[in-house]
């Protein structure tokens, strides 16, 4: 009854991806190699994450 109230999951690991890919980018700009590395690391994590949970919903 009350669904529309319910968090997409797939939109908020898109949303934590993009901020992620937006932040090493950030460290890369700014010369901080080894920050941009292990940032770059957490988005692909994020973006495993990612395709199954939009694969579990079918699109």
């Amino acid at each position: 009854m009350f669904g529309f109230k319910k968090k997409d999951p797939v939109a908020k690991l898109r949303k934590e991806y993009e901020a992620c890919m937006k932040a090493a980018t950030d460290l890369q700009r700014t010369g901080d190699i080894k920050g941009f590395a292990e940032k770059s690391a957490e988005a692909a994590e994020i973006e495993k994450r990612l395709v199954e949970a939009e694969r579990a919903a079918g699109n």
